[in-house]
């Protein structure tokens, strides 16, 4: 029985370094996000759907949501949003067949997303410090048929 049990070592070695292989990574070398945006949704606060106007975030990265209208109209379908200082993502679902984007402006600070089509997602990622900032869509005419808000920061 002595030499049967020496061949299955190999086996079991073999099972256990092909075990070894599955299951989840530590690598940190292929994601964390890109310069569009890179936020993990890390103080983010989910839309409660009672409001339409307003969207708060927390510190620490926050992320804070806004969607275009989905029938067209330039507009945005908050026209506020607070946040409190520090690293924010501004995320921008389009289902509207009319391409945008999102901009934020103030204190300094000019940033844009990508302008994307239908479906897609415009991410913008600020350095906010306290007092009002605007945001809106830069793509041709949008801002100026009112697809604008206003970002306070305290």
């Amino acid at each position: 029985m002595r030499p049967h049990s020496f061949s299955l070592v190999p086996v079991l070695l073999a099972c256990l370094v092909f075990a070894g292989g599955c299951g989840n990574s530590d690598d940190d070398s292929g994601g964390g996000g890109s310069s569009g945006g890179g936020g993990s949704g890390y103080g983010s606060k989910k839309d409660d759907g009672k409001s339409k106007d307003k969207a708060t975030a927390s510190s620490g990265g926050s992320q804070l949501k806004l969607t275009a209208d989905p029938g067209g109209a330039l507009k945005f379908d908050k026209t506020s949003l607070t946040s409190k200082p520090g690293k924010t993502t501004i995320v921008l679902d389009n289902p509207s067949s009319v391409p945008h984007a999102i901009e934020v402006e103030g204190k300094g600070v000019e940033e844009e997303g990508e302008t994307v089509q239908k479906g897609g997602v415009s991410k913008v990622t600020v350095d906010l410090k306290p007092g009002e900032y605007e945001y809106y869509c830069p793509v041709d005419g949008h801002k100026q048929a009112g697809m604008e808000g206003t970002l306070k920061v305290g």
